[in-house]
């Protein structure tokens, strides 16, 4: 808590100093304003900001969820970002302010401030130009991002493909298995529009269902008012799933052990299993058709860099090297070249989520872009290498951004192949 605190302080500080210096830009610019005009302006900013980042702090730290923290996560989303985007504008006028004092104290010029010329007609000064375009430049972030929200939040697609497997035996050729993932539950605001989702998944009537990790942000509870629309996912086969990074309350909790943090992480295990979902902890399952079998094999979060690698794979192998094909789930996708590719090649297939496509980008069927890129090897579709596969799923919920901008929700639905068609 106290790591948490010490953050948000920082943060906040850093915040008011940018706060602060756009204002006083927007303020230089204003020298035609009336004084009860500036004085409106400045009790409209400063109260804006304050409530602002009080809101913030009463939704953290009195973890409250629902529509005020929705509401205040978007303002405090939005607000930074247009700000962000406004600031390189206002550096290079300041740069250029800067060039200009430095000339006129080499050359022993007057290097006070001059007053502000009288504005011509059909003239604008360079700082207020600047400023203006800065402002023009900060709102198409704000245009699109609040679409984003308004529009694409629950805007899920189901995306299909084959999944050819050589070894594949012939009683699961043709087997329909749908993938989610990332539902972080507290963040939803809408349950009409995750019902719409789940319902979605299960209208495709898939004979074996992957979660692959994150059913929450931070504590189990989040899940209160949701395990009754997740609970309705089922299919013949089982429903597998596994933990992700968020859902051990490291971020919450700190990442030392406690009372607090194991309790939470048993209550979020205790809510798969109500559920009549299969949580895999390091381990497997057989899947039986007839005669034959499969492995649907299970790690904990396992992450390349900073994440946390709770996983074993040692343990989640274990008793499988007669199964002609295995299937891992695996919250993060660094884990497949990090370990799974080097280490682990009887792994015929990896289904992943984690990086949400970072909720921002463009994916056609035929290109694809998003910051993650610069992050992740691997971020969004299907990938191949050494004949094992990795399937990347960009996620059901969304995190931080209540909303996706181009990389909307994604339910996968595979159909598994014995030989290429």
């Amino acid at each position: 808590m106290a790591n948490r605190i010490f953050a948000l302080i920082v943060i906040t500080i850093l915040l008011i100093m940018l706060d602060f210096y756009i204002y006083r830009a927007v303020r230089s610019v204003s020298w035609k304003w009336k004084d009860n005009n500036l004085l409106t302006f400045k009790y409209i900013w400063w109260g804006y900001t304050i409530l602002l980042i009080i809101g913030v702090f009463i939704g953290i730290f009195l973890n409250i969820r629902g529509f005020f923290r929705t509401i205040i996560m978007v303002l405090f989303f939005l607000t930074v970002v247009s700000k962000i985007f406004i600031l390189p504008f206002l550096l290079i006028d300041d740069l250029r302010r800067g060039v200009i004092w430095i000339k006129r104290k080499v050359s022993g010029g007057n290097t006070d401030r001059p007053a502000q010329p009288a504005r011509t007609t059909g003239s604008i000064p360079r700082s207020e130009f600047l400023v203006r375009a800065g402002t023009l430049v900060a709102a198409l972030p704000l245009a699109s991002f609040t679409y984003g929200m308004i529009a694409s939040a629950y805007d899920y697609r189901v995306k299909r493909r084959v999944l050819h497997l050589p070894n594949l035996p012939a009683a699961f050729d043709g087997l329909k298995l749908g993938q989610i993932s990332d539902v972080h539950s507290g963040s939803f605001y809408d349950r009409k529009a995750v019902i719409g989702g789940v319902e979605m998944l299960l209208k495709e009537k898939p004979d074996m269902i992957f979660f692959t990790g994150d059913l929450v942000n931070n504590v189990a509870t989040e899940m209160r008012d949701y395990q009754d629309i997740f609970t309705k996912i089922k299919a013949p086969l089982g429903v597998f799933s596994v933990l992700g990074n968020h859902d051990y309350g490291d971020y919450y909790y700190g990442t030392a052990p406690s009372p607090a943090k194991a309790k939470n992480l048993s209550d979020l295990k205790l809510t798969h299993k109500a559920m009549g979902w299969d949580l895999l902890l390091n381990e497997n399952r057989r899947i039986k058709i007839g005669n034959e079998e499969i492995g649907v094999l299970g790690i904990e979060n396992w992450g390349a860099g900073r994440f946390a690698k709770y996983g074993k794979m040692d343990l989640a192998v274990k008793n499988t090297d007669d199964l002609p094909v295995k299937l891992l789930l695996s919250h993060d996708p660094s884990h497949w070249r990090a370990q799974v590719l080097p280490e682990y090649p009887q792994i015929d297939a990896m289904f992943s989520g984690h990086t949400h496509g970072m909720q921002f980008g463009l994916i056609t069927e035929n290109f694809q872009w998003s910051p993650a890129q610069y992050v992740y090897n691997e971020w969004a579709g299907h990938y191949e290498e050494n004949k094992q596969q990795l399937y990347v799923n960009v996620g059901y919920g969304f995190l931080g951004y209540p909303g996706r901008v181009g990389i909307l929700p994604e339910i996968t639905i595979f159909e598994l192949r014995r030989t290429p068609a």
